[in-house]
């Protein structure tokens, strides 16, 4: 489904300033893959979404997306293809629009955009994928999103990325400035959504319970690469402890 192909990134390029973000990456991914991303600050990971997504420029390589090279497509044509979610519950919504116009723009992508009213249709589809979500949305579809707290704006932008089925969904440590019991609704939420959709995901978090716990494939990335690679056989029988100093052990190996 996915596949990158010796990306690097490079900003100020030939400058004091330059920085090499990515150093020709590659790997592939199959279609309903779910891969968990870890690495230190600075390693490149949401440089890699914006990268696939089309929000950053590729110096070298390509991406490649369902056997269609995006490399040079722009961010809003990928996104209707591509969903992605950020750290900051306040991306990816229209405060000041009720919760029914925000998917009614979602609902949308890829296809002509009306200001019509709502079909009782769509609608439906609407309400149908809210009470999935068991936070009462189903029930305040002309309720303002900025009025919403963290954890129903998340999950609702959650919706809006998914209510389209993507081909890919990129989940940039989305669940980062929750607390602790809804960021575990949410994650629980991405993952039951893109198994029932059969969605190929990815998602960077700095929660190496979560590394282990979601998706069948899990990368560390340092220095702009991915160090290392770990299957759902290895996962299943690593501890916390065991990723942590094998996540340190390659990092400084790397480093070096």
């Amino acid at each position: 489904m996915l596949k990158v192909d010796d990306v690097s990134v490079i900003f100020n390029e030939g400058t004091v300033n330059e920085k090499r973000a990515l150093s020709h990456m590659s790997f592939e991914l199959n279609e309903g893959d779910f891969v968990t991303i870890i690495g230190s600050n600075g390693a490149g990971k949401s440089t890699l979404f914006s990268a696939i997504s089309g929000a950053v420029d590729i110096n070298e390589g390509a991406v490649i997306l369902d056997h269609k090279d995006i490399t040079h497509e722009k961010e809003y044509i990928r996104s209707r293809a591509i969903g992605r979610l950020f750290q900051d519950p306040l991306k990816g919504t229209a405060p000041h629009m009720t919760i029914e116009e925000n998917l009614a723009l979602s609902y949308s992508r890829g296809k002509h955009f009306s200001l019509r009213p709502v079909s009782k249709k769509d609608r439906q589809v609407f309400i149908d994928r809210l009470k999935a979500l068991d936070l009462g949305l189903e029930d305040r579809l002309t309720t303002k999103v900025g009025t919403l707290s963290g954890g129903q704006r998340q999950a609702l932008t959650l919706l809006m990325a998914t209510i389209v089925t993507p081909k890919l969904l990129l989940l940039d440590e989305h669940t980062a400035a929750l607390d602790p019991a809804t960021s575990q609704k949410v994650l629980n939420l991405s993952m039951k959504i893109a198994q029932e959709h059969h969605i190929t995901t990815m998602m960077i978090t700095h929660n190496m319970e979560d590394a282990l716990k979601y998706g069948n494939r899990t990368f560390i990335m340092n220095n702009g690469q991915v160090v290392l690679e770990l299957n759902q056989e290895e996962k299943a029988h690593m501890s916390v402890n065991d990723l942590v100093e094998k996540f340190l052990s390659v990092a400084s190996a790397n480093d070096e």
